[in-house]
Protein backbone atom coordinates (compact mmCIF):
# COMPACT_ATOMS: atom_id res chain seq x y z
CA UNK A 1 0.00 0.00 0.00
CA UNK A 2 1.17 3.53 -0.74
CA UNK A 3 1.11 4.91 2.80
CA UNK A 4 2.43 8.37 3.72
CA UNK A 5 6.02 7.69 4.94
CA UNK A 6 5.91 10.90 6.97
CA UNK A 7 3.62 9.33 9.59
CA UNK A 8 6.45 7.07 10.81
CA UNK A 9 8.13 9.39 13.32
CA UNK A 10 11.09 9.12 15.70
CA UNK A 11 9.05 8.01 18.72
CA UNK A 12 5.65 6.98 17.34
CA UNK A 13 3.31 6.92 14.33
CA UNK A 14 1.30 10.10 13.86
CA UNK A 15 -0.68 11.80 11.08
CA UNK A 16 -3.83 13.70 10.14
CA UNK A 17 -6.96 11.56 9.90
CA UNK A 18 -8.08 10.47 7.34
CA UNK A 19 -5.72 12.03 4.76
CA UNK A 20 -2.37 10.84 6.21
CA UNK A 21 -3.49 8.01 8.50
CA UNK A 22 -6.75 6.14 7.82
CA UNK A 23 -8.42 2.78 8.55
CA UNK A 24 -6.66 1.00 5.70
CA UNK A 25 -3.24 2.10 6.95
CA UNK A 26 -4.18 1.25 10.56
CA UNK A 27 -5.26 -2.26 9.51
CA UNK A 28 -1.90 -2.89 7.82
CA UNK A 29 0.02 -1.39 10.75
CA UNK A 30 -1.78 -3.87 13.04
CA UNK A 31 -0.73 -6.79 10.81
CA UNK A 32 2.82 -5.42 10.58
CA UNK A 33 3.08 -5.05 14.38
CA UNK A 34 2.22 -8.73 14.93
CA UNK A 35 4.51 -9.84 12.10
CA UNK A 36 7.49 -7.75 13.22
CA UNK A 37 7.31 -8.77 16.88
CA UNK A 38 6.08 -12.32 16.26
CA UNK A 39 3.60 -12.09 19.15
CA UNK A 40 0.44 -13.99 20.07
CA UNK A 41 -1.32 -11.25 22.06
CA UNK A 42 -1.37 -7.43 21.88
CA UNK A 43 -2.80 -5.00 24.42
CA UNK A 44 -4.65 -2.07 22.79
CA UNK A 45 -5.99 1.16 24.31
CA UNK A 46 -7.30 4.37 22.77
CA UNK A 47 -7.80 8.03 23.58
CA UNK A 48 -10.91 10.25 23.29
CA UNK A 49 -10.34 11.57 19.74
CA UNK A 50 -13.37 11.31 17.43
CA UNK A 51 -11.29 9.19 15.01
CA UNK A 52 -10.06 6.78 17.70
CA UNK A 53 -12.97 4.27 17.59
CA UNK A 54 -12.52 3.80 13.81
CA UNK A 55 -8.71 3.54 14.04
CA UNK A 56 -9.02 1.18 17.02
CA UNK A 57 -11.44 -1.07 15.09
CA UNK A 58 -9.13 -1.16 12.07
CA UNK A 59 -5.89 -1.84 13.93
CA UNK A 60 -7.45 -4.60 16.08
CA UNK A 61 -8.89 -6.22 12.94
CA UNK A 62 -5.36 -6.20 11.51
CA UNK A 63 -3.95 -7.75 14.70
CA UNK A 64 -6.59 -10.51 14.85
CA UNK A 65 -6.41 -11.21 11.09
CA UNK A 66 -2.69 -11.79 11.61
CA UNK A 67 -3.51 -14.45 14.20
CA UNK A 68 -2.90 -12.60 17.48
CA UNK A 69 -5.41 -11.97 20.28
CA UNK A 70 -6.25 -8.49 21.58
CA UNK A 71 -6.71 -7.34 25.16
CA UNK A 72 -8.92 -4.26 24.81
CA UNK A 73 -8.32 -1.96 27.82
CA UNK A 74 -10.75 0.65 26.50
CA UNK A 75 -10.46 4.43 26.54
CA UNK A 76 -7.50 5.19 28.82
CA UNK A 77 -4.65 7.60 29.45
CA UNK A 78 -1.24 6.60 28.11
CA UNK A 79 0.19 6.09 31.60
CA UNK A 80 -2.64 3.63 32.35
CA UNK A 81 -1.76 1.86 29.09
CA UNK A 82 1.90 1.62 30.17
CA UNK A 83 0.75 0.21 33.51
CA UNK A 84 -1.32 -2.45 31.75
CA UNK A 85 1.53 -3.42 29.38
CA UNK A 86 3.91 -3.71 32.34
CA UNK A 87 1.68 -5.70 34.68
CA UNK A 88 0.31 -8.07 32.00
CA UNK A 89 3.79 -8.28 30.41
CA UNK A 90 2.38 -7.71 26.92
CA UNK A 91 3.36 -5.64 23.89
CA UNK A 92 0.89 -2.86 23.17
CA UNK A 93 -0.52 -0.31 20.76
CA UNK A 94 -2.06 2.89 22.11
CA UNK A 95 -4.27 4.77 19.64
CA UNK A 96 -3.37 8.39 20.36
CA UNK A 97 -1.79 11.48 18.85
CA UNK A 98 -0.81 12.81 22.28
CA UNK A 99 -1.07 16.64 22.43
CA UNK A 100 -1.52 17.16 18.66
CA UNK A 101 -4.62 18.98 17.38
CA UNK A 102 -7.89 17.02 17.24
CA UNK A 103 -7.61 16.06 13.55
CA UNK A 104 -4.56 13.86 14.25
CA UNK A 105 -4.39 10.15 15.09
CA UNK A 106 -1.51 7.79 15.75
CA UNK A 107 0.07 4.98 17.77
CA UNK A 108 2.48 4.69 20.70
CA UNK A 109 3.85 1.16 20.61
CA UNK A 110 5.38 -0.93 23.39
CA UNK A 111 7.63 -3.85 22.54
CA UNK A 112 8.00 -4.91 26.18
CA UNK A 113 7.98 -2.36 29.00
CA UNK A 114 9.95 -0.17 29.27
CA UNK A 115 11.10 -0.64 25.65
CA UNK A 116 9.10 1.18 22.99
CA UNK A 117 9.33 1.00 19.24
CA UNK A 118 11.21 4.02 17.90
CA UNK A 119 12.44 5.22 14.53
CA UNK A 120 15.77 3.51 15.19
CA UNK A 121 14.21 0.33 16.55
CA UNK A 122 11.07 -0.93 14.90
CA UNK A 123 9.04 1.94 13.45
CA UNK A 124 10.81 1.96 10.08
CA UNK A 125 10.56 -1.86 10.01
CA UNK A 126 6.78 -1.47 10.34
CA UNK A 127 6.80 1.02 7.47
CA UNK A 128 8.59 -1.46 5.17
CA UNK A 129 6.16 -4.26 6.09
CA UNK A 130 3.16 -1.99 5.43
CA UNK A 131 4.56 -0.87 2.06
CA UNK A 132 5.30 -4.44 0.95
CA UNK A 133 2.10 -5.98 2.40
CA UNK A 134 4.05 -9.22 2.55
CA UNK A 135 2.18 -10.93 5.40
CA UNK A 136 1.92 -14.64 6.14
CA UNK A 137 -1.53 -16.25 6.34
CA UNK A 138 -2.09 -17.40 9.92
CA UNK A 139 -3.94 -20.62 10.76
CA UNK A 140 -6.30 -18.88 13.18
CA UNK A 141 -8.05 -15.56 13.73
CA UNK A 142 -7.39 -13.84 17.03
CA UNK A 143 -10.09 -12.90 19.54
CA UNK A 144 -10.70 -9.59 21.32
CA UNK A 145 -11.17 -9.66 25.12
CA UNK A 146 -12.17 -6.48 27.01
CA UNK A 147 -10.36 -5.82 30.30
CA UNK A 148 -10.83 -2.87 32.66
CA UNK A 149 -7.69 -2.16 34.66
CA UNK A 150 -8.51 1.33 35.93
CA UNK A 151 -8.99 0.38 39.59
CA UNK A 152 -5.67 -1.50 39.77
CA UNK A 153 -3.97 1.47 38.10
CA UNK A 154 -5.37 3.91 40.68
CA UNK A 155 -4.33 1.64 43.56
CA UNK A 156 -0.83 1.37 42.15
CA UNK A 157 -0.46 5.16 41.80
CA UNK A 158 -1.71 5.70 45.38
CA UNK A 159 0.75 3.11 46.69
CA UNK A 160 3.65 5.26 45.49
CA UNK A 161 3.02 8.26 47.74
CA UNK A 162 2.79 9.03 51.44
CA UNK A 163 -0.91 9.80 51.92
CA UNK A 164 -0.27 10.31 55.65
CA UNK A 165 1.67 13.51 54.86
CA UNK A 166 -1.38 14.95 53.08
CA UNK A 167 -3.61 13.78 55.96
CA UNK A 168 -1.42 15.45 58.55
CA UNK A 169 -1.73 18.78 56.78
CA UNK A 170 -5.50 18.32 56.43
CA UNK A 171 -5.75 17.50 60.15
CA UNK A 172 -4.20 20.90 60.87
CA UNK A 173 -7.19 22.45 59.10
CA UNK A 174 -5.25 23.50 55.98
CA UNK A 175 -5.63 20.81 53.34
CA UNK A 176 -3.77 21.51 50.11
CA UNK A 177 -5.96 23.40 47.67
CA UNK A 178 -5.44 22.02 44.16
CA UNK A 179 -7.00 22.93 40.82
CA UNK A 180 -6.41 20.80 37.71
CA UNK A 181 -7.22 21.37 34.05
CA UNK A 182 -7.23 18.19 31.95
CA UNK A 183 -8.44 19.99 28.80
CA UNK A 184 -11.07 17.33 27.90
CA UNK A 185 -8.20 14.87 27.45
CA UNK A 186 -7.81 11.41 28.92
CA UNK A 187 -6.74 12.18 32.50
CA UNK A 188 -9.94 13.69 33.90
CA UNK A 189 -11.87 10.57 35.05
CA UNK A 190 -8.90 8.83 36.72
CA UNK A 191 -7.72 12.10 38.28
CA UNK A 192 -11.16 12.71 39.77
CA UNK A 193 -11.41 9.14 41.08
CA UNK A 194 -7.91 9.31 42.58
CA UNK A 195 -8.06 12.77 44.13
CA UNK A 196 -11.47 12.02 45.70
CA UNK A 197 -9.63 9.46 47.88
CA UNK A 198 -7.07 11.99 49.10
CA UNK A 199 -7.36 14.50 51.97
CA UNK A 200 -7.04 17.53 49.70
CA UNK A 201 -9.40 20.25 48.46
CA UNK A 202 -9.78 19.61 44.72
CA UNK A 203 -11.32 21.61 41.90
CA UNK A 204 -11.37 20.29 38.32
CA UNK A 205 -11.63 21.98 34.94
CA UNK A 206 -12.71 20.27 31.71
CA UNK A 207 -12.43 16.78 33.19
CA UNK A 208 -14.73 15.02 30.70
CA UNK A 209 -12.89 13.40 27.76
CA UNK A 210 -14.21 15.01 24.56
CA UNK A 211 -12.44 14.65 21.22
CA UNK A 212 -14.15 17.79 19.93
CA UNK A 213 -12.02 19.82 22.38
CA UNK A 214 -14.70 22.42 23.14
CA UNK A 215 -12.54 24.49 25.52
CA UNK A 216 -8.89 24.65 24.45
CA UNK A 217 -6.07 22.64 22.86
CA UNK A 218 -4.25 19.67 24.34
CA UNK A 219 -0.71 21.09 24.69
CA UNK A 220 -0.13 23.04 27.94
CA UNK A 221 3.16 24.39 26.56
CA UNK A 222 1.02 26.74 24.43
CA UNK A 223 0.23 29.75 26.67
CA UNK A 224 -3.38 30.06 25.50
CA UNK A 225 -4.11 26.51 26.77
CA UNK A 226 -3.13 27.34 30.36
CA UNK A 227 -4.15 30.99 30.73
CA UNK A 228 -7.50 30.26 32.39
CA UNK A 229 -5.97 27.93 34.98
CA UNK A 230 -3.21 30.44 35.80
CA UNK A 231 -5.78 33.18 36.37
CA UNK A 232 -7.92 30.97 38.62
CA UNK A 233 -4.96 29.88 40.79
CA UNK A 234 -4.30 33.51 41.69
CA UNK A 235 -7.91 34.73 41.87
CA UNK A 236 -9.10 31.84 44.05
CA UNK A 237 -5.98 31.31 46.16
CA UNK A 238 -5.04 27.75 45.22
CA UNK A 239 -1.75 26.30 46.48
CA UNK A 240 -0.99 24.77 43.09
CA UNK A 241 -2.46 24.21 39.62
CA UNK A 242 -1.94 21.10 37.48
CA UNK A 243 -2.17 20.64 33.71
CA UNK A 244 -1.94 17.47 31.63
CA UNK A 245 -1.55 16.90 27.90
CA UNK A 246 -4.17 15.08 25.82
CA UNK A 247 -3.13 11.49 26.47
CA UNK A 248 -1.90 12.05 30.02
CA UNK A 249 1.77 11.11 29.85
CA UNK A 250 2.93 14.72 30.37
CA UNK A 251 2.48 16.90 33.43
CA UNK A 252 2.78 20.65 34.04
CA UNK A 253 2.35 22.84 37.10
CA UNK A 254 1.47 26.41 38.00
CA UNK A 255 2.70 27.74 41.35
CA UNK A 256 0.78 29.79 43.92
CA UNK A 257 1.76 33.02 42.09
CA UNK A 258 0.07 31.71 38.93
CA UNK A 259 3.49 31.28 37.29
CA UNK A 260 3.94 28.42 34.82
CA UNK A 261 6.90 26.29 35.98
CA UNK A 262 9.50 25.21 33.44
CA UNK A 263 10.13 21.49 33.08
CA UNK A 264 13.79 22.15 33.97
CA UNK A 265 12.91 23.51 37.40
CA UNK A 266 10.30 20.83 38.08
CA UNK A 267 12.87 18.16 37.20
CA UNK A 268 15.34 19.77 39.62
CA UNK A 269 12.79 20.02 42.46
CA UNK A 270 11.39 16.51 42.01
CA UNK A 271 14.82 15.00 41.39
CA UNK A 272 16.09 16.47 44.63
CA UNK A 273 13.03 15.11 46.43
CA UNK A 274 13.49 11.61 44.93
CA UNK A 275 17.01 11.57 46.39
CA UNK A 276 15.48 11.73 49.87
CA UNK A 277 13.87 8.36 49.10
CA UNK A 278 16.80 6.95 47.17
CA UNK A 279 20.05 8.46 48.50
CA UNK A 280 22.90 8.47 45.98
CA UNK A 281 20.66 7.39 43.10
CA UNK A 282 21.10 8.13 39.39
CA UNK A 283 18.79 10.70 37.79
CA UNK A 284 18.47 11.39 34.05
CA UNK A 285 17.81 14.69 32.30
CA UNK A 286 17.71 15.62 28.63
CA UNK A 287 20.30 17.61 26.65
CA UNK A 288 18.17 20.80 26.64
CA UNK A 289 17.96 21.08 30.41
CA UNK A 290 19.04 23.89 32.74
CA UNK A 291 22.22 23.43 34.78
CA UNK A 292 19.89 23.65 37.79
CA UNK A 293 19.19 19.93 37.37
CA UNK A 294 22.73 18.47 37.51
CA UNK A 295 23.74 21.10 40.11
CA UNK A 296 20.92 20.18 42.52
CA UNK A 297 21.29 16.44 41.92
CA UNK A 298 25.02 16.58 42.75
CA UNK A 299 24.42 18.88 45.73
CA UNK A 300 22.04 16.29 47.17
CA UNK A 301 24.37 13.35 46.64
CA UNK A 302 22.91 11.95 43.43
CA UNK A 303 24.46 11.16 40.06
CA UNK A 304 23.07 13.23 37.15
CA UNK A 305 23.16 11.59 33.71
CA UNK A 306 22.42 13.40 30.43
CA UNK A 307 20.46 11.64 27.66
CA UNK A 308 19.13 12.54 24.23
CA UNK A 309 15.55 13.78 23.88
CA UNK A 310 12.67 11.31 23.49
CA UNK A 311 10.78 8.83 25.65
CA UNK A 312 12.06 5.76 23.76
CA UNK A 313 15.67 6.75 24.56
CA UNK A 314 15.07 7.89 28.15
CA UNK A 315 13.23 4.67 29.15
CA UNK A 316 15.93 2.48 27.64
CA UNK A 317 18.75 4.40 29.38
CA UNK A 318 16.91 4.47 32.72
CA UNK A 319 16.52 0.69 32.66
CA UNK A 320 20.18 0.21 31.67
CA UNK A 321 21.44 2.54 34.43
CA UNK A 322 18.77 1.60 37.01
CA UNK A 323 18.03 5.33 37.43
CA UNK A 324 15.19 6.20 39.82
CA UNK A 325 13.86 9.30 38.05
CA UNK A 326 14.16 11.25 34.80
CA UNK A 327 12.74 14.52 33.55
CA UNK A 328 12.46 16.23 30.18
CA UNK A 329 11.85 19.95 29.78
CA UNK A 330 8.67 19.18 27.80
CA UNK A 331 6.86 17.76 30.84
CA UNK A 332 7.70 14.04 30.66
CA UNK A 333 8.62 12.60 34.09
CA UNK A 334 9.76 9.00 34.42
CA UNK A 335 9.94 6.79 37.50
CA UNK A 336 11.69 3.52 38.26
CA UNK A 337 8.73 2.76 40.57
CA UNK A 338 6.46 3.06 37.51
CA UNK A 339 8.32 0.62 35.23
CA UNK A 340 10.70 3.39 34.06
CA UNK A 341 7.71 4.95 32.28
CA UNK A 342 6.39 8.50 32.13
CA UNK A 343 3.20 9.35 33.97
CA UNK A 344 1.13 12.50 34.24
CA UNK A 345 -0.63 11.60 37.48
CA UNK A 346 2.34 10.39 39.52
CA UNK A 347 4.35 13.66 39.47
CA UNK A 348 1.21 15.53 40.55
CA UNK A 349 0.91 13.23 43.57
CA UNK A 350 4.60 13.57 44.43
CA UNK A 351 4.46 17.35 44.22
CA UNK A 352 1.51 17.41 46.63
CA UNK A 353 3.37 15.09 49.00
CA UNK A 354 6.47 17.31 48.82
CA UNK A 355 4.49 20.49 49.61
CA UNK A 356 2.71 18.81 52.52
CA UNK A 357 5.83 17.22 54.05
CA UNK A 358 8.09 20.25 53.67
CA UNK A 359 5.25 22.69 54.47
CA UNK A 360 6.49 25.18 51.88
CA UNK A 361 5.02 27.23 49.09
CA UNK A 362 6.09 26.06 45.66
CA UNK A 363 6.99 29.66 44.77
CA UNK A 364 9.57 29.71 47.59
CA UNK A 365 11.35 26.65 46.16
CA UNK A 366 11.33 28.27 42.72
CA UNK A 367 12.61 31.69 43.78
CA UNK A 368 16.01 30.18 44.66
CA UNK A 369 16.31 28.70 41.16
CA UNK A 370 14.94 31.77 39.38
CA UNK A 371 17.59 33.93 41.08
CA UNK A 372 20.46 31.86 39.68
CA UNK A 373 19.41 30.15 36.43
CA UNK A 374 18.17 32.29 33.54
CA UNK A 375 16.67 30.12 30.81
CA UNK A 376 15.35 31.03 27.37
CA UNK A 377 12.77 28.25 27.07
CA UNK A 378 12.57 26.42 23.75
CA UNK A 379 12.60 28.72 20.71
CA UNK A 380 11.77 27.29 17.26
CA UNK A 381 13.07 28.76 14.00
CA UNK A 382 12.07 27.64 10.50
CA UNK A 383 15.16 27.14 8.36
CA UNK A 384 15.75 25.74 4.88
CA UNK A 385 18.97 23.86 5.70
CA UNK A 386 18.97 22.46 9.24
CA UNK A 387 22.29 20.58 8.90
CA UNK A 388 24.01 23.63 7.43
CA UNK A 389 22.86 25.90 10.26
CA UNK A 390 23.96 23.39 12.93
CA UNK A 391 27.38 23.17 11.26
CA UNK A 392 27.64 26.97 11.19
CA UNK A 393 26.87 27.14 14.92
CA UNK A 394 29.46 24.48 15.74
CA UNK A 395 32.04 26.44 13.74
CA UNK A 396 31.18 29.82 15.30
CA UNK A 397 31.35 28.41 18.87
CA UNK A 398 34.29 26.05 18.33
CA UNK A 399 36.08 27.60 21.34
CA UNK A 400 33.37 26.25 23.65
CA UNK A 401 32.98 22.65 24.87
CA UNK A 402 31.03 20.96 22.07
CA UNK A 403 28.96 17.83 22.57
CA UNK A 404 26.88 16.01 19.92
CA UNK A 405 24.69 13.57 21.83
CA UNK A 406 21.58 15.15 20.30
CA UNK A 407 22.03 18.05 17.91
CA UNK A 408 24.84 20.41 18.98
CA UNK A 409 25.41 21.40 22.62
CA UNK A 410 27.94 24.14 23.42
CA UNK A 411 29.07 25.06 26.94
CA UNK A 412 31.08 27.96 28.36
CA UNK A 413 31.70 28.81 32.02
CA UNK A 414 28.64 31.05 32.43
CA UNK A 415 26.30 30.02 29.62
CA UNK A 416 25.43 27.10 27.37
CA UNK A 417 22.96 26.11 24.69
CA UNK A 418 21.60 23.15 22.74
CA UNK A 419 20.32 23.29 19.16
CA UNK A 420 18.51 20.35 17.58
CA UNK A 421 16.73 19.78 14.32
CA UNK A 422 13.07 18.77 14.58
CA UNK A 423 12.32 15.14 13.74
CA UNK A 424 9.27 16.17 11.72
CA UNK A 425 9.67 19.70 10.35
CA UNK A 426 12.39 22.01 8.89
CA UNK A 427 12.89 23.58 12.33
CA UNK A 428 15.80 24.26 14.64
CA UNK A 429 14.98 24.23 18.36
CA UNK A 430 17.15 26.39 20.64
CA UNK A 431 17.42 26.12 24.44
CA UNK A 432 19.89 28.51 26.07
CA UNK A 433 20.83 29.43 29.63
CA UNK A 434 23.05 31.90 31.43
CA UNK A 435 24.01 31.79 35.11
CA UNK A 436 25.40 35.34 34.94
CA UNK A 437 22.28 37.47 34.45
CA UNK A 438 18.97 37.68 32.58
CA UNK A 439 20.66 40.31 30.38
CA UNK A 440 23.45 37.94 29.34
CA UNK A 441 20.90 35.21 28.61
CA UNK A 442 18.95 37.59 26.34
CA UNK A 443 22.09 38.83 24.58
CA UNK A 444 23.45 35.32 23.94
CA UNK A 445 20.01 34.08 22.89
CA UNK A 446 19.73 36.84 20.29
CA UNK A 447 23.31 36.24 19.11
CA UNK A 448 22.68 32.50 18.54
CA UNK A 449 19.27 33.15 16.93
CA UNK A 450 20.88 35.59 14.49
CA UNK A 451 23.15 32.76 13.26
CA UNK A 452 20.26 30.25 13.11
CA UNK A 453 18.05 32.64 11.16
CA UNK A 454 20.91 34.24 9.17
Amino acid sequence: MQVNPGIFKAYDIRGIYPTELNEEAAYLIGRAFVTFLGVQCVLVGRDMRTSSPAIFAAVTRGITDQGADVIDIGMVSTDQYYYACATLELPGMMVTASHNPKQYSGFKMVRQMPYLLSGDEGIQDLRHLVEQENFSTPNRKGVITPRDMSEQFLQQQLSLIDVAALQQRADQGRPLRVIADTGNGMVGPSLQALYSRLPISFEGMYLDPDGNLPNHGLDPLQPENRAELQARVVAEGFDIGFLFDGDGDRFFAVDDRGSFISGDFLTAIMGQYMLERYPGAKILYDVRTSWAVPDLIRAHGGTPLMERVGHAFIKRRMAAEDAVFAGEVTGHYYFKDFYYADSGILPSLLLMELLARQDVKLSDLLKELEAKYFISGEINSKVADVKGRLAALAERYADGAIERMDGVSVSYDRWHFNVRGSNTEPLIRLNLESIASPEEMAAKRDEVLAIIRG
